[in-house]
């Protein structure tokens, strides 16, 4: 069984992480699980109020496969988490590290990105970081996946699930139909 865990923080962006980890427990059986600051309760900016499963310091890498920075508004702030040593040891253990819309901007601070091809909201939110990984961004407006990196801006939840299964070697007709439901809205003319 695959193992994923997601990091979540106060104003997490709720719709940007809940396709990969939906399909990662109900179709392909992970353990999804969630951490936050203090393992205390969070509320996305949508609302909703999560109690995760454990502390960002309690997370464990050789029990992980998959570890997840979802997007918000703290990313952006002096309130971030540190979590940069945690995320170059997930890269360097060989976990999938996978970051989408401001959750890329930790990827960037722990240097994760200095060396993989990778993408975000934009060019000027890393830019701002002054990271080492600037020659190596994508201006796409859907998720790149590079040597067990995954990222994407914040309208691409969709891709950002199907590269973070494919980095982890899933890439079935399931996915493939999944993919065909969810990509049916944007080929609607007009």
């Amino acid at each position: 069984m695959k193992r994923a865990i997601t990091i979540l923080t106060d104003d997490f962006s709720d719709w940007e992480t809940a396709l990969i980890n939906s399909t990662a427990r109900a179709y392909y059986g992970f353990d999804t699980r969630f951490a936050s600051p203090g393992g205390s309760p969070v509320t996305s900016s949508g609302g909703m109020k999560v109690t995760p499963h454990l502390a960002i310091d309690a997370i464990q890498l050789d029990e992980l496969d998959l570890l997840i920075v979802c997007g918000g508004t703290i990313w952006a702030t002096d309130r971030a988490p540190e979590i940069s040593a945690l995320l170059a040891a997930a890269h360097n253990g060989k976990v999938v590290v996978a970051g989408i819309c401001d959750g890329t901007r930790a990827l960037a601070r722990a240097g994760v990105l200095d060396h993989v091809r990778h993408t975000s909201n934009s060019a000027l939110n890393l830019s701002q970081l002054n990271y080492a990984g600037a020659a190596h961004y994508q201006d796409v407006p859907y998720a790149v996946a590079d040597q067990g990196v995954v990222t994407a801006p914040g309208s691409a939840p969709v891709s950002f699930m199907a590269e973070i299964l494919r980095s982890l070697g899933i890439e079935d007709d399931n996915l493939k139909a999944y993919l065909a439901m969810h990509a049916a809205e944007h080929s609607r003319a007009g």
